[in-house]
């Protein structure tokens, strides 16, 4: 008798494509020198703790709100995207998306 192993996919680290973007853009900005990692790892700390104080965080959705957070905050501090600009683009991207056919991929217009 032949022992048989199965092999299964591995979990996907991330469980949406913006939770992907939004750590290779953080990343990169470090790399690029916009940020030193402990002070990054210190403010995500920070916004873990007050964004989970009422429920634990599950690493998931919230865990990269949280990232995506510290990562609006700490980039309108250094005013590289204030936050006016940052809800501008939001709503863009919303419309854009909203208002794309099925199937299509998502643009912005060039206004």
């Amino acid at each position: 008798m032949s022992d048989c192993i199965t092999h299964t996919a591995p979990e996907p680290v991330f469980a949406e494509p913006w939770h992907a973007q939004v750590f290779a853009v953080t990343v990169a900005l470090n790399e690029a020198g916009r940020f030193d990692w402990p002070d990054w790892a210190a403010r995500f700390s920070e916004t873990l703790k007050r964004n989970g104080l009422a429920r634990e965080l599950d690493g998931g959705e919230d865990y990269f709100r949280a990232w995506l957070e510290t990562l609006e905050v700490l980039l309108a501090e250094q005013g590289a995207a204030l936050p006016d600009d940052v809800r501008d683009l939001h709503i863009a991207w919303e419309e854009a998306y909203l208002t794309t056919p099925h199937g299509q991929p998502v643009r912005l217009s060039q206004s």
